[in-house]
């Protein structure tokens, strides 16, 4: 089986399936129609978010038996058409919850502490305790946007810090010990602090909107270590200006491009994103959520262990 990778990766993905017997080639430069002339030769491929897998690509991809990606979501692939085409969708978003949890637990713990404006503070020569005096987690309702690895992982994480955690979650009994299921009623009537835990698709895509937000009974934080799509920014712009929303824990922005590499293509920085850099509120990161040294080394093992059972029944 000849596997073309066309994102680096953690070197233990090509050595596993260098064990099952496959065959590992890299192409990290070509352009995607470069690539569409020689993917004919090729059994799988390995991508994170380089470009979009559209029709055209599996079409021109004739033997094409799996596309697998080093990372949580699809939204880059036509998976419906590959699907269609008899191809094996692998994605490993078992990799990177961990990393996803740990990364939006420090994101509202230093935002309810103030640590990044105290800390710039203290390197001006600034001692300001009590302007800096925080909040805590413990007693407030957090309230989880889907509840697959990464909200589970949260919630896990969130426990220890006897705060109350619920969901909403289009599929039914998804709840545990970690978290109690409720209608999305119920938890824009009761939560203070929202986190967003969606893929990337239709009911996502711009769901966190003016109209959303001014559903929820109380004002409240919200965390989004998803996928920028889901909140419209100027919304979440407006609704910080009115207090609506107290304050916001960004990994992911509207303006991302596909490849989550970049932000802008030029230098004119859109009104709603020049208040959030500027916001003493606003926690932002670079898509980095799940991006660890741990997490890079398990997406690729989630991966090759996928790959090996499906296509080779053997554990890895």
């Amino acid at each position: 089986m000849k596997v073309l990778h066309l994102d680096s990766n953690h070197e233990i993905l090509k050595e596993d399936l260098a064990n099952l017997g496959c065959e590992n080639h890299e192409d990290f430069t070509s352009s995607k129609e470069t690539i569409e002339t020689t993917i004919a030769n090729y059994d799988g491929i390995v991508i994170r978010s380089r470009f979009k897998i559209d029709k055209t690509f599996i079409d021109a991809a004739k033997k094409l038996k799996f596309i697998a990606r080093v990372g949580a979501g699809l939204e880059s692939i036509d998976c419906e058409y590959a699907e269609r085409k008899g191809i094996v969708l692998i994605a490993a978003p078992e990799g990177n919850r961990n990393a996803v949890g740990e990364h939006a637990l420090g994101m509202i713990l230093t935002l309810f502490n103030h640590l990044k404006r105290a800390d710039s503070q203290i390197r001006k020569g600034q001692w300001l305790r009590e302007d800096n005096r925080g909040i805590e987690l413990e007693g407030k309702t957090v309230g989880l946007i889907g509840y697959g690895h990464m909200g589970k992982s949260f919630a896990k994480k969130l426990k220890g810090f006897d705060c109350e955690v619920i969901c909403f979650d289009l599929k039914d009994h998804v709840g545990d010990e970690n978290c109690t299921q409720v209608s999305l009623q119920e938890l824009q009537k009761r939560t203070d602090i929202l986190s967003i835990h969606t893929p990337h698709n239709k009911q996502s895509f711009k769901m966190i909107d003016s109209d959303f937000i001014n559903h929820f009974e109380k004002s409240f934080f919200i965390i989004n270590t998803a996928r920028g799509t889901a909140v419209v920014t100027e919304d979440l712009v407006t609704a910080l200006k009115q207090n609506k929303i107290l304050g916001a824990c960004l990994d992911v922005l509207e303006y991302e491009k596909l490849s989550f590499e970049n932000l802008f293509e030029n230098k004119e920085l859109p009104s709603a994103f020049n208040y959030l850099i500027q916001a003493d509120h606003v926690l932002l990161s670079p898509h980095i959520a799940g991006w660890t040294v741990e997490s890079k080394f398990k997406l690729a093992k989630t991966i090759t262990k996928k790959i090996g059972s499906y296509f080779f029944n053997k554990e890895l």
